[in-house]
């Protein structure tokens, strides 16, 4: 656990001080080249940083999403004066906004920079996080098996697990922005009941990276090329940061699996939005809401299967993540016991 005692403190403490040089820095210069030069350095350090983890693939992976990639993207459109980032929110508002994966509430009836500083309602469904935390606790357990579980079978509980992981965690950072009377908004929106491709991607799933990917991506290329492009860039940029996540799991090549997942999905939603309109324009009736859900939770499930999670399963990835999982179950499943004997030992 040397990792947790060094590594944390010292990359946390370094992304602090490096997001309050971005704030500093872009509160004396205006939008644009100067304030671009001004932030250049930073980039080199948010890609390297997460590196620093070489004793966990998963904490490296997290602390890439977080930093080399939508830290990245907002201290790019700090540069231009876009995005969530404005160098007049309060210190600890902009730490938490540039460093974590949330998106603060405007203000309602006010506009630019304005927060919502008005204490959230409760984020954490006690049942929805106990639900979830039973879920992953059997799924580590069935990790255990692994090697007597067909690969499909694998693949389906390691998509579970994602989903059940980052649903219990987001929710988490909301909560702790909550308490310091931050409001936030959700990361997810039940993606299992998705009527569309491009309501899975754009309204239910992993909403942070679309706010993220819409100023930055989508909406210059539409401004240019039209919306068919715009989606198609998107999704590209996307794959590619996924290729990026992969790369600091395993520290080795990508193989370009997430790229054409990702491209394969933009393709389609662009596909999707064409034949709704005809659909539309003809006064045929739209297709039961259960039915296109289950055509979309079946389509993402195929298509993770035969080009997302492949390239986790490769070059003993699988295996570090499965030994990290069981090294988490067994620290818990140990805090748990120790909780239990010092409670049996007061009494």
């Amino acid at each position: 656990m040397e990792f947790l005692q060094d590594s944390i403190p010292m990359v946390s403490l370094a992304a602090a001080a490096a997001v309050l040089y971005a704030r500093m820095s872009s509160s004396l210069l205006r939008p644009g080249l100067p304030r671009l030069v001004a932030l250049l350095p930073l980039f080199p350090f948010l890609v390297v940083a997460p590196l620093s983890f070489s004793s966990s693939a998963i904490i490296r992976a997290i602390a890439a999403f977080f930093l080399a990639w939508l830290c990245a993207f907002k201290v790019a459109l700090l540069a231009a004066g876009r995005g969530p980032l404005d160098p007049s929110l309060p210190v600890l508002t902009f730490l938490f906004t540039a460093l974590l994966p949330v998106k603060l509430r405007r203000a309602r009836g006010g506009s630019g920079a304005a927060v919502s500083t008005k204490a959230s309602k409760p984020v954490l469904s006690l049942a929805s996080c106990a639900v979830k935390v039973a879920v992953i606790a059997a799924i580590l357990r069935v990790y255990q098996f692994s090697s007597r579980l067909h690969l499909y079978a694998r693949l389906a509980l390691y998509g579970i697990h994602i989903y059940c992981f980052l649903d219990l965690f987001f929710p988490c950072i909301a909560a702790a922005a909550g308490a310091l009377g931050m409001e936030t908004e959700p990361q997810f929106d039940r993606p299992y009941l998705a009527s569309s491709l491009r309501d899975f991607w754009g309204r239910r799933w992993n909403l942070m990276v679309s706010a993220i990917l819409r100023p930055s991506v989508y909406d210059p290329v539409r401004a240019r090329a039209g919306n068919p492009a715009g989606v198609l860039a998107s999704f590209l940029v996307s794959g590619l940061m996924h290729e990026g996540m992969v790369y600091y799991l395993s520290l080795r090549r990508p193989s370009g699996g997430m790229t054409a997942f990702f491209m394969l999905h933009g393709v389609c939603c662009v596909a999707e939005a064409w034949c709704a309109r005809r659909w539309a324009a003809s006064g045929w009736p739209s297709p039961p809401r259960a039915v296109a859900t289950l055509l979309v939770v079946l389509f993402v499930a195929a298509t993770s299967f035969w080009l997302f999670f492949p390239p986790l399963c490769q070059d003993g990835v699988e295996e570090k993540l499965l030994e990290e999982w069981a090294a988490v179950a067994a620290f818990f499943l140990d805090a748990g016991r120790r909780i239990t004997l010092y409670g049996q030992r007061s009494i």
